[in-house]
């Protein structure tokens, strides 16, 4: 951790974080001394850090309260089109900071905690990260919470509340070992439970179809409990509402089946259902067809949509406003996102509480679904989608497999009427796939069922509409639309690197916090010796304080003036960890053969976890942490080049790496990264790509000009070409003389010394299994990595560039993505309104 900051310092520090008024700082300290008092027991006079943590965060969160219940009073009065987002992971990280920058608190409560002698870095560091995602889609969800409230949207965000998030990693000789992340054991001082809207959720059971409708029966209840955590918009006093669902057994549980006397049992037994809630799957990019997870995903579907119809129904008129009765109007007040098809169970499950429940006839209900559901596709890799058998549904949801089957009957009568006699074509666009097991398409039920239907980047939509729904875009082309992704710049920037938001504040104002587009106005500065010095002082005291941190964990001696080269994403296969390590060794031969040539120094960073099942990421891992063994303690080498496997990658490291870093890999095979967000997260913090055409790297390359990025490699055509040949590993081993002694290393143990045969699967798998095509890129990454360097040399030009990056980044906020699912799916409008703070009366 960095030294705290000097008096002189500190003074300086005050620019975004906006200026402590002197009422503030003592009301903060005021407030903080009362938590801690009432924090501390009786016997236990001592305050630990972690009881300084929690008084600083129930002071916070005083701050919250009025500004949430005006919130939602605001809604209740003004009975906007709500948005509900959907999502089975929500990757929140830290929310202590992150509340304090959105309502403007940071410096009042830095200048409280310093003078009561305390750290406010010291005590950031003692919250646990909500990891209650995998990665990628998980924080855009995140992201996606950050920008609604900022944009003044009657936003929800619903998920479940797992006990148990991503799994910390520890690293033993160079494994990947799996430790349970028991996030809640301190408590969570940001969620409320709210055990007044506890829900049923049904599961099993049978289907009686009877003269009065049909009924699902005889099912086992277990009880979705809410709690909420308030969601701040930046300093425009609106507070959301993330509500994530618990699973409670019923207290009567399994009491029945037990009369025999066996209690002890029975109650024991109330686990069953609470397990539902008890762990995130940790799969990122793959589907694993457990009973459990799709409990999971009716679960958290179930409660919401009964959460949602009970608030449409009680609008502030009450349920005598007849409007209310009928579902007519239901599309326009209530939207649905689905992130992905974890959700997909809304479509059957809205459709069962319309007809079966709410009497809705069956043509008008699902007119209403589809005008309410909208579908945000995630991937194109096969492996990733979800293909439920029928034989598990027939068990676990009788109901929804009816409804499913009779809604795909409508579907392929409607494909059959318009392309007689083509059968391969109703074959392709089932949502039942025929076979030895029959299986669900949950994507072919979330394109049918909804109105909209997007990609997350251009290039992944255009893929969406040409190859993985070629069928649906034709059938209904208006359904598809692009969304590309986007973060929030109050975590991505003001948070985690203060410096530079606030020299890029003294240039062009504030206005780019809430309009990330006015960095365009820094492109006046790209030749302004002043601020050139400004940009690359900041980077550098970046790089000084991250080196820091890795000297106290991983004991290696950091160069902080070598390039900081950095690859942090979930590992694997596709996103080529492994080209990224064959350069690593490239590089080190290179050194070795000539030890006395001048080289750009390096630190090459790599962080991920792998899915626990997942062989092959974890060989990567282990091959990552070998050559960094045999490289850091070559005495040839020196300081020239370092590899560091960065240990347990998650939102709060990431805060502190992506600042510091120099040059971010973004290398996946072209046409398999869908969009990507680290990438935007390094642009807007001043590090360099270099990167495929892959993604929403495109949108970068063509925002900043190609020859601002470090672009190499095939595109997506020239995969397809390849494809079409047949890709020969051995051809490229044969012809690439540093390549072939690199994998000849790998090979012979050269990096397992005491394990020769260890990486014979890797091995295997680059010669004649890899569908990534790691060997075609190797020889056009390693030529680009050479620019990479020669511009390195010259730290004037680079910074030009670093500087039209972030002047460039702008797109890539996750308020204008959310501004277009307004506009574009929602139909609602952002609003800049502000809600009167409480100490101000109400309109």
């Amino acid at each position: 951790m960095a030294a705290p900051l000097s008096d002189g310092d500190r003074r300086k520090q005050i620019s975004v974080r906006g200026i402590a008024g002197l009422g503030d700082v003592a009301e903060v300290r005021k407030s903080f001394n009362r938590h801690l008092h009432f924090t501390l027991v009786k016997d236990r006079n001592v305050a630990t850090p972690r009881d300084y943590y929690f008084a600083l965060a129930h002071t916070v969160r005083d701050h919250l309260v009025g500004r949430w219940i005006r919130t939602q009073q605001h809604y209740y009065e003004r009975d906007p089109k709500r948005i509900y987002y959907l999502s089975l992971e929500f990757y929140m990280g830290r929310t202590l900071q992150n509340t304090m920058v959105n309502l403007g608190l940071q410096n009042a409560c830095d200048e409280a905690i310093y003078q009561l002698g305390l750290d406010l870095e010291e005590l950031e560091e003692i919250e646990e990260d909500a990891g209650l995602g995998n990665g990628g889609l998980g924080r855009l969800a995140a992201c996606f919470l950050d920008s609604m409230a900022t944009l003044g949207l009657a936003a929800y965000g619903y998920g479940i509340r797992y006990e148990f998030g991503i799994f910390n990693q520890k690293i033993v000789d160079g494994w990947q070992v799996e430790e349970a992340d028991d996030w809640l054991r301190y408590g969570n001082p940001w969620e409320k439970a709210r055990p007044e809207y506890m829900l049923p959720v049904h599961f099993y059971g049978r289907v009686d179809h009877t003269p009065e409708g049909v009924k699902w029966i005889d099912t086992q209840v277990v009880l979705a409990m809410p709690y909420d955590t308030p969601v701040p918009g930046y300093k425009n006093n609106t507070v959301n509402t993330m509500r994530l669902w618990s699973a409670k057994a019923p207290n009567d549980f399994n009491l029945q089946e037990f009369n025999m006397g066996d209690y002890i049992e029975a109650v024991l037994d109330r686990n069953l259902a609470e397990n539902i809630s008890r762990v995130l799957y940790p799969n990122d990019n793959f589907f694993e067809g457990k009973e459990l997870r799709l409990k999971q995903e009716y679960f958290v579907v179930a409660a919401t949509l009964q959460d949602i119809i009970r608030r449409f129904k009680s609008s502030k008129f009450g349920c005598r406003d007849p409007v209310r009765t009928c579902f007519e109007t239901f599309p326009d007040k209530v939207a649905i996102q689905l992130n992905d098809t974890h959700p997909a169970l809304s479509i059957p499950e809205l459709m069962r509480i319309l007809v079966d429940v709410e009497k809705v006839d069956w043509d008008k209900a699902w007119e209403i679904t589809k005008r309410t559901c909208a579908y945000t596709n995630h991937t194109v890799l096969p492996e990733a989608l979800e293909r439920w058998p029928v034989s598990m549904f027939e068990k676990l949801l009788p109901r929804h497999l009816e409804i499913i089957y009779a809604l795909n009957q409508m579907h392929l009568d409607r494909v059959a009427a318009l392309y007689p006699g083509d059968i391969d074509r109703l074959r392709r666009m089932s949502v039942i796939e025929e076979g030895d097991c029959k299986r669900i398409n949950m994507a072919h039920l979330c394109v049918i069922g909804s109105h909209a239907v997007n990609g997350v980047a251009r290039i992944h939509s255009d893929i969406v509409k040409n190859s993985v729904f070629k069928d649906f875009y034709e059938l209904e082309p208006e359904k598809f639309q692009n969304k590309t992704n986007g973060i929030t710049p109050r975590r991505w920037l003001l948070l985690c690197n203060p410096g530079l938001a606030d020299i890029i504040a003294e240039k062009i104002g504030e206005g780019f916090i809430t309009d990330l587009s006015q960095l365009k106005k820094l492109l006046d500065f790209v030749n302004n010796e002043a601020f050139i010095r400004d940009v690359a002082k900041v980077k550098q005291e970046n790089k000084l304080k991250f080196a820091a941190c890795l000297e106290e964990q991983y004991k290696v001696k950091i160069n902080p003036s070598s390039m900081f080269d950095v690859q942090v994403k979930r590992i694997h296969e596709y996103k080529r960890q492994l080209l990224n390590c064959l350069h690593a060794i490239t590089l080190y031969n290179r050194i070795r053969s000539n030890p006395s040539k001048s080289c750009v120094p390096r630190t090459i960073m790599i962080g991920g976890k792998a899915a626990p099942g997942y062989h092959m990421a974890k060989m990567i891992i282990k091959l990552i942490t070998s050559i960094g063994e045999v490289i850091n303690n070559d005495p040839y080498v020196g300081d020239k080049l370092k590899v560091i496997f960065l240990e347990n990658y998650r939102v709060s490291l990431a805060e502190k790496v992506i600042p510091a870093a120099d040059l971010s890999q973004q290398i996946s095979t072209a046409g398999t990264e869908a969009s990507g967000t680290g990438n935007m997260k390094f642009m807007v913090n001043g590090a360099l790509t270099i990167g495929t055409m892959d993604g929403a790297n495109v949108e970068m390359a063509e925002e900043a000009g190609e020859e601002n990025l470090f672009i190499f490699g095939m595109r997506v055509e020239d995969v397809e070409a390849l494809d079409r040949k047949g890709y020969n590993a051995r051809e490229y081993y044969e012809r690439l003389p540093e390549l072939r002694q690199a994998i000849d290393q790998i090979s012979s143990g050269f990096f397992s010394p005491r394990d020769p045969g260890c990486f014979k699967d890797v091995v295997n798998m680059l010669m004649y299994h890899d569908r990534f095509k790691v060997f075609a890129d190797y020889e056009a990454y390693i030529k680009c990595q050479g620019q990479v360097d020669q511009l390195f040399m010259d730290p004037r030009e680079w910074t030009k560039k670093v500087i039209r990056n972030i002047a460039c980044s702008g797109k890539f906020s996750s308020d204008r993505t959310i501004t277009e699912y307004a506009r574009e799916i929602w139909g609602v409008e952002p609003s800049a309104t502000k809600i009167p703070p409480p100490n101000l009366p109400r309109e």
